[in-house]
C-alpha cells in the first residue's frame, strides 16, 4: 500500500502467514453470527426477509480491520482479473443451474416439486430480493472477498476455495443438530458452491468481486425459497442440492487453474508468500 502504516504494519504481520488473520476471523464471525441471531427475534425484522445472522463474517472482518487496516484493504481490493459480462453471465448462470437441477432432482425423486408464488409470501418479493442481497453481501464480504483471498496467498484455488466452503458449513451450526444425512448435504453444498464463487472469481476484487459472490448467493437462497422445503430439516431436497452443487462444482473445477492466475498476494507479503499448491 501508498501508506508507510499499512505496509509497514501489513509486512510484519504478513512475515508470519495468514493464520492469525483467519483465525481471528473465524472467531469473532461465529460469535457475531451467535449474537446477532439471539438479538434478531427482539429486532422484529422477520427472517423471512433477512437473518441477521449473516452479517457475522462482515463484523470478522471488521475485527480483523482494527489491527490489520492496511493488510485487510488490500485483500478487499483484491486483483484486477476480467471483468466482463462472460465471467458474470457464466456465475450467475450457475447459480440458477444449481437451483434448476435440484429442483429436476427432486421431482424425480418425489414426483411433484412444490412452488411458492412470490405474492403468497408474507413480505414483498422485491423487499426479500433486496434485503437477501444484503444480507448475502454481508456474508459474502467475509467469506469471499477477505478469507478466500487470504488463504490464495497462500495455497492454490481449490485449496483455499474447500477450506473456505468448510468453514463456511461450519458457520451454520444450527445444521449440524438436523439428521446426519441433512448436514452432510448441506457441508457438500456449501464446499462445491465455495469452489464455484473460488474459481470464477479468482484474481478480482472490488466491489465487483463483492456484488458477484452476492449475486450467486441471492439467486440460490431465492431459489431454494420458491420450489423447495430444505430449511424444514427434510433430508430428500437438501441430498438434492449439494449433488446438484457438487455437479456445476465439476464443471468448473474442470477449467483449467494456470499457475499464472494466482491471485498476487499484497506487497507488502510478496517476500514470504509460499510457492502455491495447486488442487486439493
Amino acid at each position: 500500500m501508498a501508506t508507510v502504516d499499512g505496509v509497514g504494519r501489513a509486512g510484519r504481520a504478513g512475515r508470519g502467514g495468514p493464520w492469525g488473520a483467519a483465525g481471528v476471523f473465524t472467531a469473532v464471525a461465529f460469535v457475531a453470527a451467535g449474537v446477532l441471531g439471539a438479538v434478531q427475534p427482539a429486532t422484529g425484522v422477520p427472517t423471512e426477509v433477512v437473518q441477521l445472522t449473516q452479517f457475522g463474517p462482515a463484523v470478522g472482518v471488521g475485527a480483523v480491520a482494527l489491527y490489520r487496516w492496511g493488510r485487510t484493504r488490500e485483500l478487499l481490493r483484491g486483483g484486477h482479473g476480467e471483468r466482463g459480462v462472460g465471467r458474470a453471465t457464466g456465475l450467475l448462470g450457475s447459480a440458477a443451474l444449481i437451483v434448476a437441477l435440484t429442483v429436476l432432482a427432486y421431482g424425480t425423486l418425489r414426483g411433484v416439486v412444490g412452488f411458492t408464488p412470490p405474492g403468497a409470501l408474507h413480505h414483498s418479493f422485491v423487499l426479500i430480493a433486496a434485503a437477501q442481497l444484503v444480507g448475502a453481501c454481508g456474508e459474502e464480504i467475509g467469506w469471499r472477498c477477505f478469507l478466500q483471498p487470504l488463504l490464495r496467498t497462500r495455497w492454490g484455488t481449490l485449496a483455499s476455495s474447500v477450506t473456505v466452503g468448510v468453514v463456511w458449513g461450519a458457520w451454520h451450526v444450527p445444521v449440524f443438530a438436523q439428521a446426519p444425512a441433512y448436514a452432510a448435504g448441506f457441508l457438500l453444498a456449501t464446499v462445491a458452491m465455495s469452489v464455484v464463487l473460488g474459481v470464477a472469481l479468482d484474481g478480482t476484487g472490488g466491489p465487483y468481486r463483492l456484488l458477484l459472490a452476492g449475486g450467486f448467493h441471492t439467486l440460490v437462497n431465492l431459489g431454494l425459497l420458491l420450489f423447495l422445503d430444505e430449511e424444514s430439516g427434510a433430508v430428500t431436497p437438501m441430498l438434492c442440492f449439494g449433488f446438484a452443487c457438487l455437479v456445476v462444482a465439476l464443471a468448473w473445477a474442470g477449467r483449467r487453474v494456470p499457475a499464472a492466475s494466482r491471485a498476487p498476494a499484497p506487497a507488502s507479503e510478496a517476500g514470504s508468500a509460499r510457492t502455491t499448491l495447486h488442487g486439493t
